[in-house]
Protein backbone atom coordinates (compact mmCIF):
# COMPACT_ATOMS: atom_id res chain seq x y z
CA UNK A 1 0.00 0.00 0.00
CA UNK A 2 1.63 3.26 -0.50
CA UNK A 3 -0.91 5.90 -2.52
CA UNK A 4 -3.33 8.11 -1.57
CA UNK A 5 -6.11 5.59 -3.22
CA UNK A 6 -5.35 2.67 -1.12
CA UNK A 7 -5.47 4.62 2.19
CA UNK A 8 -7.07 2.96 5.12
CA UNK A 9 -8.00 4.65 8.25
CA UNK A 10 -7.29 3.08 11.28
CA UNK A 11 -8.29 3.73 15.24
CA UNK A 12 -6.21 2.53 17.46
CA UNK A 13 -7.42 1.92 20.99
CA UNK A 14 -5.82 1.86 24.67
CA UNK A 15 -3.09 3.23 26.80
CA UNK A 16 -3.06 4.07 30.51
CA UNK A 17 0.45 3.18 31.13
CA UNK A 18 3.49 3.80 28.90
CA UNK A 19 3.60 -0.09 28.84
CA UNK A 20 0.14 0.11 27.02
CA UNK A 21 1.23 3.34 24.94
CA UNK A 22 4.20 2.49 23.31
CA UNK A 23 3.07 -0.63 21.67
CA UNK A 24 -0.04 1.37 20.78
CA UNK A 25 2.40 4.28 19.06
CA UNK A 26 4.66 1.46 17.65
CA UNK A 27 1.42 -0.09 15.39
CA UNK A 28 0.77 3.45 14.61
CA UNK A 29 3.96 4.87 12.95
CA UNK A 30 4.65 1.18 11.54
CA UNK A 31 1.28 1.90 9.71
CA UNK A 32 2.33 5.16 8.13
CA UNK A 33 5.73 3.93 7.20
CA UNK A 34 3.84 1.33 5.11
CA UNK A 35 1.31 4.19 4.04
CA UNK A 36 1.49 7.63 4.84
CA UNK A 37 -1.36 8.42 3.38
CA UNK A 38 -3.13 5.97 6.27
CA UNK A 39 -5.47 8.16 8.19
CA UNK A 40 -4.59 6.83 12.24
CA UNK A 41 -6.24 7.98 15.07
CA UNK A 42 -6.62 6.66 18.53
CA UNK A 43 -8.75 6.45 21.31
CA UNK A 44 -7.46 6.85 25.28
CA UNK A 45 -8.90 8.64 28.17
CA UNK A 46 -7.81 12.12 29.84
CA UNK A 47 -6.21 10.27 32.35
CA UNK A 48 -3.40 8.14 30.60
CA UNK A 49 -0.24 8.52 29.29
CA UNK A 50 -1.75 8.65 26.02
CA UNK A 51 -3.01 12.43 26.76
CA UNK A 52 0.40 13.56 26.39
CA UNK A 53 2.21 10.87 23.77
CA UNK A 54 -0.25 10.31 21.33
CA UNK A 55 -0.11 14.01 20.12
CA UNK A 56 3.55 14.32 20.55
CA UNK A 57 4.04 11.37 18.71
CA UNK A 58 1.64 13.38 15.74
CA UNK A 59 -1.77 10.83 15.67
CA UNK A 60 -5.23 12.35 16.85
CA UNK A 61 -6.34 11.33 20.05
CA UNK A 62 -9.93 11.06 20.46
CA UNK A 63 -11.10 10.87 24.62
CA UNK A 64 -13.59 8.93 26.35
CA UNK A 65 -14.35 8.49 30.01
CA UNK A 66 -12.77 5.38 31.80
CA UNK A 67 -15.24 2.62 32.65
CA UNK A 68 -13.32 -0.04 34.75
CA UNK A 69 -15.32 -3.56 35.26
CA UNK A 70 -16.60 -3.61 38.45
CA UNK A 71 -15.01 -6.26 40.44
CA UNK A 72 -17.52 -6.21 44.03
CA UNK A 73 -21.04 -5.21 44.87
CA UNK A 74 -20.89 -1.39 45.54
CA UNK A 75 -22.28 1.60 44.49
CA UNK A 76 -19.84 1.57 40.74
CA UNK A 77 -21.72 -1.97 40.41
CA UNK A 78 -25.32 -0.03 40.19
CA UNK A 79 -24.16 2.52 37.45
CA UNK A 80 -21.90 1.01 35.26
CA UNK A 81 -24.89 -0.16 32.86
CA UNK A 82 -25.17 3.49 32.51
CA UNK A 83 -21.94 4.24 32.22
CA UNK A 84 -20.67 1.80 29.86
CA UNK A 85 -23.44 2.62 27.11
CA UNK A 86 -22.81 6.02 27.57
CA UNK A 87 -19.11 5.61 26.36
CA UNK A 88 -20.09 3.28 23.74
CA UNK A 89 -22.73 5.29 22.44
CA UNK A 90 -19.64 7.86 22.12
CA UNK A 91 -17.17 5.48 20.45
CA UNK A 92 -19.81 4.67 17.86
CA UNK A 93 -20.30 8.20 16.98
CA UNK A 94 -16.19 8.61 17.33
CA UNK A 95 -16.12 5.62 14.35
CA UNK A 96 -18.34 7.57 12.51
CA UNK A 97 -16.91 10.08 12.04
CA UNK A 98 -13.47 8.66 11.61
CA UNK A 99 -14.67 6.05 8.98
CA UNK A 100 -13.22 4.01 10.52
CA UNK A 101 -12.08 0.52 8.36
CA UNK A 102 -10.38 -1.62 11.53
CA UNK A 103 -10.14 -0.79 14.95
CA UNK A 104 -7.05 -2.04 16.95
CA UNK A 105 -7.20 -2.45 20.09
CA UNK A 106 -4.54 -2.95 23.14
CA UNK A 107 -6.19 -3.41 26.22
CA UNK A 108 -6.64 -1.33 29.33
CA UNK A 109 -9.90 1.26 30.18
CA UNK A 110 -10.43 2.76 26.90
CA UNK A 111 -10.33 -0.55 24.66
CA UNK A 112 -13.85 -2.43 25.96
CA UNK A 113 -16.12 0.06 24.90
CA UNK A 114 -14.42 0.22 21.38
CA UNK A 115 -14.46 -3.32 21.16
CA UNK A 116 -18.15 -3.50 21.85
CA UNK A 117 -19.34 -0.28 19.84
CA UNK A 118 -16.82 -1.69 16.59
CA UNK A 119 -18.86 -5.25 16.97
CA UNK A 120 -22.40 -3.56 17.04
CA UNK A 121 -21.07 -1.46 14.03
CA UNK A 122 -19.75 -4.76 12.11
CA UNK A 123 -15.68 -3.38 11.88
CA UNK A 124 -13.30 -5.69 11.94
CA UNK A 125 -11.44 -5.79 15.08
CA UNK A 126 -7.78 -6.29 15.74
CA UNK A 127 -6.41 -7.17 19.22
CA UNK A 128 -2.89 -7.19 20.64
CA UNK A 129 -1.96 -8.63 24.36
CA UNK A 130 1.22 -7.80 25.70
CA UNK A 131 1.01 -9.90 29.20
CA UNK A 132 1.42 -13.49 29.84
CA UNK A 133 -2.31 -13.17 31.38
CA UNK A 134 -4.81 -11.23 29.59
CA UNK A 135 -6.92 -8.56 31.11
CA UNK A 136 -10.41 -8.08 30.92
CA UNK A 137 -10.71 -5.87 28.03
CA UNK A 138 -9.07 -7.92 26.19
CA UNK A 139 -11.10 -10.75 27.11
CA UNK A 140 -14.20 -9.29 25.97
CA UNK A 141 -12.77 -7.90 23.14
CA UNK A 142 -11.26 -11.34 21.80
CA UNK A 143 -15.11 -12.75 21.28
CA UNK A 144 -15.45 -10.65 18.33
CA UNK A 145 -11.54 -10.37 17.34
CA UNK A 146 -11.07 -11.47 13.68
CA UNK A 147 -6.58 -11.64 14.65
CA UNK A 148 -5.32 -11.71 18.22
CA UNK A 149 -1.55 -10.73 18.21
CA UNK A 150 0.20 -11.97 21.65
CA UNK A 151 3.55 -11.60 23.16
CA UNK A 152 3.18 -14.80 24.86
CA UNK A 153 1.80 -18.36 24.28
CA UNK A 154 -1.26 -19.44 26.50
CA UNK A 155 -2.52 -15.55 27.41
CA UNK A 156 -5.81 -17.57 28.46
CA UNK A 157 -7.30 -15.12 24.89
CA UNK A 158 -9.43 -18.03 22.59
CA UNK A 159 -9.66 -17.02 18.85
CA UNK A 160 -13.67 -17.07 18.10
CA UNK A 161 -14.40 -19.56 15.46
CA UNK A 162 -13.04 -17.90 11.59
CA UNK A 163 -10.67 -15.90 13.81
CA UNK A 164 -6.88 -16.61 14.28
CA UNK A 165 -4.26 -16.32 17.08
CA UNK A 166 -0.17 -15.55 17.00
CA UNK A 167 2.74 -15.16 18.89
CA UNK A 168 3.89 -11.66 17.09
CA UNK A 169 5.66 -10.10 20.36
CA UNK A 170 5.70 -6.82 21.59
CA UNK A 171 5.54 -3.65 18.70
CA UNK A 172 9.32 -2.07 20.05
CA UNK A 173 9.58 1.46 20.55
CA UNK A 174 11.44 3.38 18.04
CA UNK A 175 14.84 3.30 20.05
CA UNK A 176 14.57 -0.28 21.31
CA UNK A 177 13.92 -1.05 17.68
CA UNK A 178 16.75 0.95 16.39
CA UNK A 179 19.24 -0.15 19.02
CA UNK A 180 18.46 -4.23 18.22
CA UNK A 181 19.20 -3.40 14.30
CA UNK A 182 22.45 -1.80 15.58
CA UNK A 183 23.54 -5.00 17.97
CA UNK A 184 22.70 -7.51 15.03
CA UNK A 185 25.02 -5.49 12.62
CA UNK A 186 27.64 -4.41 15.03
CA UNK A 187 27.33 -5.24 19.04
CA UNK A 188 31.00 -3.78 19.93
CA UNK A 189 30.69 -0.60 18.01
CA UNK A 190 27.14 0.01 19.42
CA UNK A 191 28.44 -0.41 22.53
CA UNK A 192 31.72 1.57 22.40
CA UNK A 193 29.35 4.72 21.57
CA UNK A 194 27.23 3.85 24.15
CA UNK A 195 29.75 3.99 26.40
CA UNK A 196 31.23 7.19 25.29
CA UNK A 197 28.12 8.66 25.87
CA UNK A 198 27.98 7.41 29.39
CA UNK A 199 31.43 8.00 30.57
CA UNK A 200 31.37 3.91 30.93
CA UNK A 201 34.74 2.33 31.15
CA UNK A 202 34.65 0.04 27.86
CA UNK A 203 37.15 -2.24 28.94
CA UNK A 204 35.04 -3.51 31.95
CA UNK A 205 31.84 -5.34 32.41
CA UNK A 206 28.73 -3.47 33.47
CA UNK A 207 25.90 -4.56 35.11
CA UNK A 208 22.34 -2.49 34.83
CA UNK A 209 19.77 -2.21 37.76
CA UNK A 210 16.73 -1.11 37.45
CA UNK A 211 13.14 -1.08 39.14
CA UNK A 212 11.30 1.42 36.61
CA UNK A 213 11.26 4.74 36.82
CA UNK A 214 9.87 4.51 40.16
CA UNK A 215 12.56 2.18 41.40
CA UNK A 216 12.47 -0.77 43.43
CA UNK A 217 13.50 -0.54 47.12
CA UNK A 218 14.45 -4.01 47.51
CA UNK A 219 16.61 -4.25 44.77
CA UNK A 220 18.13 -1.06 45.49
CA UNK A 221 19.02 -1.96 49.29
CA UNK A 222 20.06 -5.79 47.78
CA UNK A 223 22.52 -4.37 45.45
CA UNK A 224 24.00 -1.23 47.08
CA UNK A 225 24.88 -3.57 49.67
CA UNK A 226 26.89 -5.99 47.46
CA UNK A 227 28.51 -2.99 45.76
CA UNK A 228 32.14 -4.41 47.62
CA UNK A 229 31.74 -8.17 45.95
CA UNK A 230 30.59 -6.53 42.89
CA UNK A 231 32.86 -3.84 42.13
CA UNK A 232 35.65 -6.62 41.76
CA UNK A 233 34.26 -7.74 38.63
CA UNK A 234 31.78 -4.97 36.87
CA UNK A 235 31.23 -1.68 37.27
CA UNK A 236 27.56 -0.80 38.23
CA UNK A 237 24.90 1.11 36.10
CA UNK A 238 21.83 1.51 39.10
CA UNK A 239 18.87 3.65 38.08
CA UNK A 240 17.39 3.99 41.80
CA UNK A 241 14.20 5.71 40.32
CA UNK A 242 12.82 9.11 41.44
CA UNK A 243 13.35 9.77 44.69
CA UNK A 244 15.58 7.16 45.44
CA UNK A 245 18.67 7.96 44.54
CA UNK A 246 20.36 9.37 48.22
CA UNK A 247 19.29 6.26 50.22
CA UNK A 248 21.12 3.78 47.43
CA UNK A 249 24.22 6.08 47.66
CA UNK A 250 24.50 6.62 51.58
CA UNK A 251 24.73 2.78 51.63
CA UNK A 252 27.21 2.07 49.09
CA UNK A 253 29.54 4.91 50.59
CA UNK A 254 29.21 3.27 53.77
CA UNK A 255 30.46 -0.13 52.24
CA UNK A 256 33.04 1.06 49.63
CA UNK A 257 33.45 4.43 50.44
CA UNK A 258 32.68 8.10 48.44
CA UNK A 259 35.34 7.32 45.92
CA UNK A 260 33.98 4.97 43.75
CA UNK A 261 30.31 6.62 43.51
CA UNK A 262 29.53 8.41 40.37
CA UNK A 263 26.91 9.74 38.16
CA UNK A 264 26.83 9.90 34.38
CA UNK A 265 27.83 11.66 31.51
CA UNK A 266 30.67 12.62 29.50
CA UNK A 267 34.08 12.82 30.84
CA UNK A 268 32.58 10.90 33.95
CA UNK A 269 35.14 7.52 32.83
CA UNK A 270 37.56 6.79 35.43
CA UNK A 271 35.78 8.87 38.35
CA UNK A 272 34.21 5.46 40.25
CA UNK A 273 32.70 2.67 38.78
CA UNK A 274 29.78 2.66 40.54
CA UNK A 275 27.15 5.06 38.69
CA UNK A 276 24.34 6.28 40.47
CA UNK A 277 21.31 7.93 38.94
CA UNK A 278 17.67 8.45 39.86
CA UNK A 279 16.42 8.01 35.97
CA UNK A 280 17.86 7.76 32.50
CA UNK A 281 15.94 9.34 29.57
CA UNK A 282 18.11 7.22 27.35
CA UNK A 283 18.08 3.78 28.34
CA UNK A 284 19.08 2.43 25.65
CA UNK A 285 22.14 3.46 25.64
CA UNK A 286 22.48 1.45 29.35
CA UNK A 287 20.97 -1.07 27.26
CA UNK A 288 23.92 -1.30 24.90
CA UNK A 289 26.76 -1.19 27.75
CA UNK A 290 24.77 -3.91 29.54
CA UNK A 291 26.33 -7.10 29.75
CA UNK A 292 23.69 -8.16 32.44
CA UNK A 293 20.45 -6.64 33.51
CA UNK A 294 18.99 -6.91 37.10
CA UNK A 295 15.18 -5.66 37.25
CA UNK A 296 11.27 -6.15 37.38
CA UNK A 297 9.85 -8.23 34.98
CA UNK A 298 7.24 -6.28 33.06
CA UNK A 299 5.61 -6.91 30.18
CA UNK A 300 7.50 -4.39 28.47
CA UNK A 301 10.88 -4.74 30.39
CA UNK A 302 11.12 -8.77 29.61
CA UNK A 303 10.50 -7.84 25.89
CA UNK A 304 12.77 -5.32 25.05
CA UNK A 305 15.50 -7.14 27.12
CA UNK A 306 15.18 -10.83 25.10
CA UNK A 307 15.05 -8.36 21.46
CA UNK A 308 18.10 -6.85 22.49
CA UNK A 309 19.42 -10.10 23.40
CA UNK A 310 20.46 -9.24 27.27
CA UNK A 311 20.67 -11.80 30.18
CA UNK A 312 18.66 -10.52 32.87
CA UNK A 313 17.63 -11.31 36.53
CA UNK A 314 14.00 -11.09 37.30
CA UNK A 315 12.45 -10.48 40.33
CA UNK A 316 9.25 -10.16 39.87
CA UNK A 317 6.91 -7.63 41.68
CA UNK A 318 5.63 -9.35 44.48
CA UNK A 319 1.97 -7.93 44.77
CA UNK A 320 -0.74 -8.17 42.07
CA UNK A 321 -1.57 -11.71 40.75
CA UNK A 322 1.70 -12.68 39.34
CA UNK A 323 1.51 -11.71 36.09
CA UNK A 324 5.69 -10.48 36.24
CA UNK A 325 6.51 -13.76 37.52
CA UNK A 326 4.84 -15.31 34.57
CA UNK A 327 6.15 -13.00 31.81
CA UNK A 328 9.57 -14.09 32.73
CA UNK A 329 9.06 -17.80 33.12
CA UNK A 330 9.01 -18.49 29.25
CA UNK A 331 12.27 -16.73 29.13
CA UNK A 332 13.78 -18.55 31.93
CA UNK A 333 12.50 -21.65 30.42
CA UNK A 334 14.39 -20.66 27.05
CA UNK A 335 17.70 -20.21 29.35
CA UNK A 336 17.48 -16.67 28.66
CA UNK A 337 17.16 -15.16 32.37
CA UNK A 338 17.37 -16.15 35.71
CA UNK A 339 14.01 -15.96 37.85
CA UNK A 340 14.19 -14.91 42.11
CA UNK A 341 11.60 -13.90 44.19
CA UNK A 342 11.77 -10.33 45.23
CA UNK A 343 11.97 -11.87 49.46
CA UNK A 344 15.06 -14.12 48.29
CA UNK A 345 17.08 -11.45 46.32
CA UNK A 346 19.77 -10.65 49.30
CA UNK A 347 23.05 -9.67 49.32
CA UNK A 348 23.99 -13.79 50.16
CA UNK A 349 21.99 -14.66 46.89
CA UNK A 350 24.00 -12.05 44.88
CA UNK A 351 26.74 -13.36 46.19
CA UNK A 352 25.73 -17.09 45.65
CA UNK A 353 24.79 -16.67 41.94
CA UNK A 354 25.42 -13.57 40.32
CA UNK A 355 29.11 -13.36 41.41
CA UNK A 356 29.71 -16.98 39.56
CA UNK A 357 27.88 -16.01 36.54
CA UNK A 358 30.25 -12.88 36.38
CA UNK A 359 33.16 -15.01 36.46
CA UNK A 360 31.82 -17.51 33.75
CA UNK A 361 31.54 -15.27 30.55
CA UNK A 362 30.84 -18.07 28.48
CA UNK A 363 27.58 -18.93 30.65
CA UNK A 364 26.42 -15.21 30.17
CA UNK A 365 27.01 -15.11 27.06
CA UNK A 366 24.95 -18.12 25.98
CA UNK A 367 22.47 -16.82 28.70
CA UNK A 368 22.71 -13.72 26.17
CA UNK A 369 22.03 -16.16 23.07
CA UNK A 370 19.13 -17.78 24.47
CA UNK A 371 17.50 -14.30 25.44
CA UNK A 372 17.99 -13.22 21.22
CA UNK A 373 16.73 -16.59 20.25
CA UNK A 374 13.80 -16.05 22.17
CA UNK A 375 12.79 -12.43 21.71
CA UNK A 376 10.95 -10.79 19.02
CA UNK A 377 12.32 -7.85 16.62
CA UNK A 378 9.18 -7.31 14.19
CA UNK A 379 6.05 -7.21 15.81
CA UNK A 380 5.18 -3.31 15.10
CA UNK A 381 5.88 -4.30 11.07
CA UNK A 382 3.55 -7.75 11.61
CA UNK A 383 1.09 -6.46 13.42
CA UNK A 384 0.41 -3.63 10.30
CA UNK A 385 0.50 -6.10 7.63
CA UNK A 386 -2.16 -7.74 9.87
CA UNK A 387 -4.07 -4.41 10.32
CA UNK A 388 -4.12 -3.89 6.90
CA UNK A 389 -5.58 -7.15 5.77
CA UNK A 390 -8.76 -6.43 7.77
CA UNK A 391 -8.99 -3.02 5.96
Amino acid sequence: MGTEEEKIRVVLAGGGTAGHVNPLLSVARALRQRNPHDQISVIGTAAGLEHELVPQAGFDLDTIEKVPFPRSLNLALFSFPFRWMREVRKVKRILRERRAQVVVGFGGYASAPVYRAAHLMHIPIVIHEQNAKAGMANKLGARWADFIGTVYENTGLQARKGASIERVGLPLRPTISELANRIEDNAKLARIEASSALGIDTSRPLILVTGGSLGAVSLNQSVAKSAPELLKYVQVIHLTGKGKGSEVRSIVESEVGKTVVNSLGIGKTGQGDYHIVEYLERIDLAFACADLVICRSGAGTVSELTALGIPAIYVPLPIGNGEQRFNAQPVVDAHGGILVEDDVFTPSWITQHVIPLLQNHRDLQDMGKAAWAYGTRDAAETMAVRVESFA
